[in-house]
């Protein structure tokens, strides 16, 4: 398995242009599967989750050809849900979270689908019942065999309705979507996710044929159609990217330009990162980072200690709060990191304490972290990559300290990242995969 060997303390300078975004991408793949006629989808990432779904999809039946090196075009019109009992398919979707979005598709072509229990970040529960609970209201009939950990769903007569989801589930919505589009009669989904990616998937349906109505909104409204024919589309820059590379200008003193950063659907995250005290500007669709050598946290207006919380969109995304506990290590002043939603995801933290970073772990969901204002450069040290988003905030961190750092498990934050090293290097770093 793949080790990066990291020289920190370098300063970077130049720019960088963000990949695809990955989660946009998994939903929008398995849409493909809702036609048979030809659908066509560039930037996309090269990543080892969504090459292991377009895997996924050409064993199920679908012809993919590479136009280019990030265009691909889909033809799922030999597709049947039968391959879905083999054992092939059973190994490779149990391997990937995402493999779960190609039910909703399939209980809406074929009206039936079969899925084992998805894998995925080891960062606490991530339950799927918002996902079936929907199937379930559309008309679907479930079981879930424990020995086997399959999923196996009918829905011959999927039929609209009224639902509230008990949690704004993006992937839970998005799938609960694809089905509906082409159940008979009106679907209404009430505290729906609303965020760029989910609202990228509604607009490419509609495109498609579909008719959706509140797109942005939490409350949306479906009429189901007979057919859905192709289209093309384009994935969004990758929000969680950009603000990986934010974080990374600040806590190495750099000076970097995120190109083709796609401002307007980034929400709070701009914002959150000032409030760490990160300096940067807007130019058109650009965001350039300027070199700093120390920032300073920001205070609530009463002078309490700053706040940072993961929340459903239009609040701040779950997959951003280790960037930010990272960089709030460097910076002057105190901040609360609140990770809400998954309760393993702050156990990487002993190893920035190993690092001398000033982090106080209150529970498995909270991380009171005491910036050091640079008055000493973290230090290097061996570690290992838990899941995609710590990893990369481990990078983030070794390229900020003193001496060699090396970083076991990087398959993880390859599943998620593009050509890190080489992206990294090619602005200064210092990065080498061995």
């Amino acid at each position: 398995m793949d080790t990066f060997e990291v020289v920190g303390g370098l300063k970077l300078k130049g720019e960088i242009t963000p990949q695809g975004a990955k989660n946009e991408a998994l939903q929008i793949l398995s849409a493909v599967l809702l036609t048979s006629e030809k659908i066509t989808i560039s930037n996309i990432p090269d990543i080892l989750d969504v090459n292991h779904l377009i895997d996924i999809l050409g064993d199920m039946g679908v012809i993919v050809t590479r136009e280019s090196a990030d265009t691909y075009s889909f033809e799922a019109k030999n597709v049947t849900a039968d391959v879905m009992l083999t054992e092939q398919f059973r190994k490779k979707a149990a391997n990937l979270r995402g493999s779960i979005m190609v039910v909703g598709p399939m209980l809406a072509r074929f009206k039936k689908a079969h899925i084992p229990r998805p894998g995925g970040d080891k960062i606490g529960r991530r339950r799927l019942d918002t996902h079936f609970i929907g199937f379930e209201k559309l008309g679907a009939k479930f079981n879930y065999d424990a020995e086997s950990y399959m999923y196996n769903v009918d829905a011959s007569h999927l039929t609209g309705t009224y639902m509230l989801l008990d949690e704004a589930s993006v992937t839970g919505t998005a799938n609960i979507v694809m089905a509906a589009v082409l159940a008979k009669g009106k679907t209404t989904i009430f505290n729906a996710a609303c965020e760029p990616y989910l609202q990228q998937l509604c607009n490419m349906l509609v495109r498609m044929g579909a008719k959706i109505d509140g797109i942005g909104s939490n409350l949306l409204h479906i009429e189901g159609v007979e057919s859905l024919g192709g289209t093309k589309h384009r994935l969004l820059p990758d929000m969680i990217e950009i603000g990986s590379f934010i974080g990374l200008a600040a806590m190495t003193g750099s000076a970097i330009t995120i190109k083709d950063a796609g401002v307007q659907h980034l929400g709070i995250i701009p914002d959150t990162f000032r409030r760490l005290g990160i300096n940067f500007d807007i130019v058109g669709d650009d965001i350039v980072v300027h070199e700093q050598d120390h920032y300073e946290i920001q205070t609530f207006i009463d002078g309490s200690i700053m706040t940072i919380a993961d929340a459903p969109w239009p609040g701040f995304t779950p997959d951003l709060l280790s960037i930010v506990l990272v960089v709030a290590t460097q910076a002057k002043g105190t901040v609360l990191i609140h990770q809400k939603m998954f309760e393993s995801r702050l156990f990487f933290v002993d190893k920035l304490i190993d690092m001398g970073a000033q982090i106080i772990l209150c529970d498995p969901h909270r991380a009171s972290v005491v910036g050091i204002n640079k008055a000493y450069k973290l230090r290097g040290i061996s570690m290992s990559s838990p899941d995609i988003r710590a990893g990369v905030s481990l990078l983030i961190a070794a390229l900020s300290a003193s001496g060699t750092s090396r970083i076991h498990n990087i398959n993880q934050i390859d599943r998620g990242y593009q050509n890190i090293d080489g992206r990294l290097n090619a602005l200064g770093a210092s990065i080498k995969r061995v």
